[in-house]
């Protein structure tokens, strides 16, 4: 869910470029954002990405079954446009017609921001609960709509 409507509730024109940026770093990485946690300190997926990225370890968090089925330097590649697609605040990001320009064209990328809720405060115990909880509810739901 794209940082903006999140806290705002407001659906923006590059809202669906957060999410693809979300998945694109969940195919890479084998992990999901939702319940991705990181010796006690990384809040999500993205996060962990971002630093590994910043340090020139993007390499770690390929999936071992992604490595020897493409392409290292689309791999890495992905990984940095996912990152430009996650960016907090949406002029940062680009537009999906530019997202399909970088991944199939050898053009300069621009370094990304960090994301700003990378920092986990809930400990690794208390994390665990919750993603458990999410996942081992009922299969049952119900969905009551309501206004704004």
């Amino acid at each position: 869910m794209s940082p903006e409507y999140a806290m705002r509730g407001l659906f923006s024109n590059k809202s669906d470029v957060y999410s693809f940026g979300v998945l694109l770093l969940e195919m890479v990485s084998g992990m999901r954002n939702m319940c991705f946690h990181y010796r006690e300190k990384y809040l999500n997926l993205l996060g962990y990405a971002w630093k590994l990225c910043n340090e020139s370890r993007a390499s770690d968090l390929v999936d071992e079954v992604v490595i020897d089925s493409c392409s290292w330097s689309e791999v890495m590649r992905s990984i940095h446009i996912g990152l430009l697609c996650v960016q907090d605040h949406t002029a940062d990001r680009p537009t999906m017609s530019v997202v399909v320009l970088m991944l199939s064209n050898e053009i300069d990328l621009p370094h990304p921001k960090q994301p700003t809720f990378t920092i986990q405060s809930l400990s690794d115990v208390d994390l665990r609960s919750q993603c458990n909880k999410i996942s081992s509810g009922s299969k049952a739901s119900l969905s009551i709509i309501e206004g704004r």
